[in-house]
């Protein structure tokens, strides 16, 4: 039953384009890009670059990468994301409403909608599991920025992530097994994490830290020894450094290592979406498997699974 005049949550994550066309990637893309939590280069140095060679090249190709992954009911990421709000509405009570740190819906359409249904509190939970100044640091500038907007500022809680959550652990175990049940279990899994610039780790951003230890928990769930499962991260851009282990290095050194089969999970990820569903399904399995080696399987994220379900009904209930 709703609760009026009390508690509701805002469910966050990062966006995606309105549709799989070059100019709504381009709109998509231009905001997230400008957000300096992500790129912090210079605006005299970065912007030119951006407007004048990244978004012309690259809104084509990653418009036509989004059209090979696009579902009947929209992209990925928000037909998921709309499934978890649903869900999570009935398992916890409260109003929930959706709000994504770029593109639509935005946090101040999802903060304005909780506005409209009595709430007067509001637990906010983005979903990344490992906590980052470039995805959870940026809904708290984003949430900031939609209550600047608004005549009445509502109180919140920001959940500031669950990497060692017992369980977002049990259900990243339960989807590795379910996974093992149906398909038999590969000589290795492997944790792919989304990367930051190592220079950011370096300054104090404790994301890949958070990272080691999902994969320390999730082996002891699934009592896999360290010859078994390794971890790391992908979806590098530009030419610095990122945290390593980098992905594609890591698919083509394993099978030199005796690993002829592979499972590969992305525990960063909380509904599938193009860096999963095309850069980790296809992609690394091409690198992989030119690399020599043969069973390549990914295992999907969490998206709306009941166990993923009830974590987040037991998160919002502080």
């Amino acid at each position: 039953m709703e609760q009026k005049n009390n508690k509701g949550v805002l469910l966050v994550n990062l966006g995606t384009p309105d549709e799989p066309t070059p100019q709504a990637v381009k709109r998509f893309l231009s905001q997230f890009l400008h957000d300096k939590r992500v790129v912090d280069t210079s605006r005299w140095i970065w912007c030119p670059v951006l407007h004048g060679i990244i978004l012309p090249k690259r809104s084509p190709k990653v418009a036509r990468l989004y059209q090979s992954i696009w579902m009947d009911e929209g992209s990925p990421l928000m037909v998921y994301s709309k499934r978890q709000a649903q869900k999570l509405e009935k398992e916890s009570g409260l109003p929930v409403e959706l709000g994504m740190t770029y593109g639509n819906p935005s946090m101040l359409s999802g903060v304005q909608k909780l506005l409209d249904r009595d709430v007067e509190q509001v637990v906010v939970l983005p979903l990344y599991p490992q906590y980052s100044g470039t995805t959870t640091g940026a809904v708290e500038d984003a949430l900031e920025g939609a209550f600047a907007k608004l005549e009445k500022r509502l109180e919140h809680t920001l959940v500031k992530g669950y990497f060692d959550h017992e369980l977002y652990i049990k259900a990243l175990a339960e989807s590795v097994r379910k996974h093992w049940n149906e398909n038999g279990q590969a000589d290795y899994l492997l944790c792919s994490y989304h990367g930051i610039p190592q220079r950011y780790a370096d300054n104090g951003d404790d994301y890949p830290k958070e990272c080691k230890r999902t994969t320390e928990l999730l082996a002891q769930e699934l009592g896999l020894t360290d010859a078994q499962i390794g971890m790391s991260f992908q979806s590098r851009f530009g030419k610095e450094e990122w945290v390593k282990p980098y992905t594609d290095a890591t698919l083509e050194s394993l099978p030199d290592q005796g690993i002829g089969s592979l499972d590969i999970i992305t525990p960063a990820f909380s509904a599938d979406c193009l860096e999963t569903l095309e850069e980790i399904s296809e992609e690394c399995r091409e690198i992989f498997q030119s690399a020599g080696g043969g069973d390549y399987r990914y295992i999907p994220c969490l998206n709306d699974d009941d166990v993923h379900i009830q974590m987040m009904a037991e998160l919002v209930s502080v």
